[in-house]
């Protein structure tokens, strides 16, 4: 029999209803990889029996002859931003540990509506806040990747999703959900050579997911391919009445559409993004990218992005804003940490518990965004940084006036050592430089891998669409993954 911890969401999803495998043999064995897999520090909690007890189910739906759903056998992992009931739900953060929902996020309902199990709840930056997975409170992540040098330096799995991309890419989870900020789905895909896909702004319900920037947060999956992803998305997208943000209109079936050839579209090439500092083996798979969509029968046009160099500081005003007023309601009084000193008031309670239960980067990003929105402040930087943010969005609708989808690399570098970058924080926020713009005008963005560097560490190059368009960025990006074959896999050392 075929491992069954290498096959994805579409392999194991047929497999199970033709018949091949049931759901709890597949669940057994990626219980089994998770269980051995501790080193990696990609679960804060696991789940075997959940994964077992929705496994079980769908086995009994197809032996009853019932109608299967989209992800009926998959188990998966879930980002610890995800509030599942009666699961343990920290955002990686002190302050929220032992915290159990009584109710479930509208995504994870979804998924497990679709037929889906869960593995566990994936390690992340704390409050999704940080590019290297060194922020959460239980522990770093690292990748399943490693330099052939013989140092075996632990290598960065990307951040915040860091738990979620090491579980795909060491096979401990077919897919995962991923959440995206600022680039949170899409570098830590990057690092670890899967596929990821941020979608419209809205597309994906916020409902029961842990804030951190609201104007920016969207949930979307990460697995190991572009069909994965569409099948995957389709499950966790639609209206949800529960959140303001959410888009009111149908799903469409992305992976029935897939198509990858690109005749009669324009590609274009943001002639701001060739930055001083990008690896040169960066900008050569994105030369590389450029010629397979010419392959694939795209026309590939030169366009210009001319504020993104604004970009990146407008989004460590705005984040850091929103997250400063999200963050106030972690007090101490209502639920997770409470530290109350001996003879404290309400006002030392609330000091002692924001200073015990937050990470050093979450006080940073409080401080940071408590600063923009004070009132001396709020029109110096707040107000100039939402006027970026809107010509950020002006200049993608006039790029999309001369093209269908844009190309460009995924991060500026490849995976980087734990440890490499954070005592830096200017030049790990420099991570998220080719991520952020899509971010901030809210477009659908996907990061598939497109080959290794000299050090055998995977690279990946980001597609950028109009808004709703995801099928667009995922037949771009299934353009790509056919033509550049990435097979690489980490070879197992935990």
């Amino acid at each position: 029999m075929t491992n069954l911890t290498d096959l994805g969401v579409a392999a194991i999803r047929n497999g199970v209803a033709n018949g091949d495998f049931t759901a709890r043999e597949v669940a057994e064995a990626f219980n089994a990889n998770v269980a051995a897999a501790k080193e990696l520090n990609a679960f804060i909690v696991t789940t075997p029996e959940k994964a077992l007890e929705a496994a079980d189910a769908v086995d009994a739906d197809r032996a009853a002859g019932k109608e299967l759903g989209s992800m009926a056998g998959v188990p998966i992992g879930m980002k610890d931003l995800f509030a599942t009931k009666g699961v343990q739900t920290t955002a990686a953060s002190h302050i929220l540990e032992g915290f159990t929902p009584e109710y479930e996020s509208t995504v994870s309902s979804n998924l497990w509506a679709a037929g889906a199990g869960m593995l566990g709840k994936l390690n992340l930056d704390q409050f999704a806040m940080g590019s290297s997975n060194e922020t959460s409170y239980f522990g770093n992540v690292t990748s399943p990747w490693r330099r052939p040098d013989g140092a075996n330096t632990p290598m960065s799995p990307g951040g915040s999703s860091g738990g979620s991309s090491t579980a795909v890419s060491a096979r401990l989870a077919p897919a995962a959900t991923g959440t995206d900020t600022g680039g949170s789905i899409r570098q830590p895909a990057a690092f670890t050579g899967i596929t990821g896909i941020k979608p419209t702004y809205g597309r994906c319900s916020r409902w029961g997911v842990v804030a951190f920037a609201s104007s920016l947060d969207q949930a979307g999956p990460m697995a190991h391919d572009v069909r994965d992803c569409a099948i995957m998305l389709g499950a966790m997208a639609g209206f949800d009445p529960k959140d303001a943000t959410s888009l009111d209109l149908p799903v469409p079936d992305w992976e029935a559409a897939l198509n990858s050839d690109l005749k009669g579209k324009k590609v274009g090439i943001p002639r701001e993004y060739r930055m001083d500092g990008t690896d040169p083996e960066i900008l050569q798979s994105w030369d590389n990218g450029i010629a397979w969509l010419k392959d694939a029968g795209a026309e590939v046009v030169d366009i210009s992005l001319p504020h993104t160099k604004y970009a990146l500081p407008a989004y460590y005003i705005i984040a850091p804003a929103e997250a400063s007023s999200n963050l106030a309601r972690y007090d101490g009084v209502r639920y997770g940490l409470r530290d109350l000193p001996e003879g404290a008031g309400l006002q030392d309670m609330y000091a002692a518990t924001r200073a015990e239960g937050f990470g050093d980067e979450v006080k940073r990003r409080i401080l940071i965004g408590t600063y923009v929105l004070s009132a001396g402040f709020y029109d110096a930087y707040y107000t100039q940084a939402q006027k970026i943010r809107t010509l950020v969005a002006q200049d993608f609708e006039n790029a999309f006036k001369e093209c269908d989808v844009i190309l460009a690399p995924t991060t500026p570098t490849a995976s980087f050592g734990l440890g490499e970058k954070s005592a830096d924080p200017l030049g790990m926020y420099l991570n998220d430089v080719f991520a952020v713009p899509a971010s901030l005008a809210g477009l659908p963005a996907m990061s598939v891998p497109c080959g290794v560097n000299s050090e055998g560490l995977p690279l990946g190059l980001q597609i950028v669409g109009k808004a709703f368009d995801e099928q667009g960025v995922m037949n771009a990006g299934l353009a790509i993954e056919e033509r550049a074959g990435f097979t690489a896999k980490p070879e197992k050392w935990w």
